[in-house]
């Protein structure tokens, strides 16, 4: 994949620089956990670590709750929650819901994931990085900051998948 950062085509200038970076974050990680067996994708390095396959699932449950935030303008609902509970919260429901799937499960659900990411973003102009809210704490924040987060999330937790798969060896 080409290293250089410029505006995806298809979108406006920042917002494709946007999707650039998501895309290059993305295809590392794929690279990352190529080839990973099940027993691989659920692996644990201690009782309270987190699972390849958990972390991969992490990253899904943030984009889905960051896009409702920032293209729905709204809480995700309790049911919306709950559906991603133990992905988005990790811990033990993450260590015990979250395994004995394939690669391919983690992957098509990145996917379908990103695939809305996308379409959403092919709706929104530069401003609407710009639109600010605040934390129920009182901090402000913009979308894009949230859009941020989602992609220093994933780019963190593939440093975790790095070390896990260091201890498989």
């Amino acid at each position: 994949m080409d290293q250089r950062m410029y505006p995806t085509e298809g979108y406006g200038d920042e917002i494709g620089t946007l999707v650039r970076m998501l895309e290059l974050a993305r295809f590392e990680t794929i690279r990352e956990i190529e080839g990973l067996t099940v027993a691989e994708l659920d692996f644990l390095l201690t009782k309270k670590s987190n699972s390849i396959g958990a972390l991969l699932q992490h990253m899904a449950a943030i984009e889905h709750i960051h896009q409702i935030l920032t293209f729905e303008k709204r809480d995700p609902s309790e049911e919306e929650l709950e559906e991603c509970r133990a992905a988005l919260f990790l811990g033990e429901a993450g260590r015990s819901e979250v395994k004995g799937n394939e690669l391919h499960t983690y992957l098509e659900h990145l996917r379908a994931v990103r695939d809305r990411t996308l379409t959403y973003l092919k709706t929104v102009e530069r401003e609407w990085l710009y639109e600010e809210s605040t934390w129920p704490d009182g901090t402000q924040i913009n979308h894009y900051f949230l859009w941020y987060h989602v992609l220093e999330d994933e780019i963190s937790h593939r440093g975790q998948i790095r070390l896990i798969k260091a201890q498989l060896s």
